[in-house]
């Protein structure tokens, strides 16, 4: 007999919006409502395990075949992800990545001008660095893992890349959006062997969450 399908899960606002998501499909999830110490939960009567793990680590699971599926932030699958499937977009946990500066460039004077070598805070290093690869422009990362706006603040960045819901603390600190990088949202990931041997299984499951 196979092992439950085993599905790595964000811990924190993913977690509450997934577990709806899989109660409101008809998904027994009472294990995970009274979580105590222990690290695995059987779901759907035992047909299905959950890990509650770290956004990171959910990419680590799925691509060693640990886990056959995860539900993650498309910023972890892009800072992270190399050997998977990206299988829906799940709809909530919506934000977005964007490059932010201080005010003064979004007026006469453009964040892109200059022959100087930009220094970017962030934490998301592989993102930044793409993004402005695809501009042809040179920059100098500075990681950042708390918050990062104060560095801009303080001179030590000339911007941040991050991910940015309402951009209340950008304008609290005097900073701006000057452009969106790309949408972000919770996503449904597979394992590339597991989308071959468990195929059944994670196809009944995304009929049963109607994704």
């Amino acid at each position: 007999m196979n092992r439950p399908l085993r599905i790595a899960l964000t811990k924190g606002r993913l977690e509450e919006k997934t577990i709806a998501l899989f109660e409101n499909s008809g998904i027994e999830c009472e294990s995970i409502h009274d979580k105590g110490r222990k690290l695995v939960f059987p779901i759907d009567n035992g047909k299905i395990e959950v890990m509650l793990v770290k956004s990171s680590d959910v990419i680590t699971y799925v691509e060693h075949g640990t886990c056959d599926l995860g539900i993650v932030g498309k910023d972890s699958i892009m800072e992270h992800g190399k050997h998977l499937y990206e299988i829906a977009d799940l709809g909530f946990g919506k934000c977005r990545m964007a490059l932010a500066a201080h005010s003064k460039y979004n007026g006469e004077v453009s964040f892109f001008d200059g022959y100087s070598n930009k220094v970017i805070a962030t934490k998301f290093e592989k993102i930044a660095r793409d993004y402005f690869a695809q501009k042809q422009m040179d920059i100098e990362i500075v990681k950042i893992e708390g918050s990062v706006e104060l560095a801009p603040i303080l001179g030590l960045a000339d911007g941040i890349v991050d991910i940015v819901e309402t951009g209340t603390t950008l304008k609290e600190n005097g900073l701006e959006v000057i452009e969106t990088i790309c949408p972000i949202s919770a996503r449904l990931i597979a394992n590339i062997a597991s989308m071959k041997l468990r195929k059944s299984d994670i196809t009944d499951l995304i009929k049963k969450l109607k994704i």
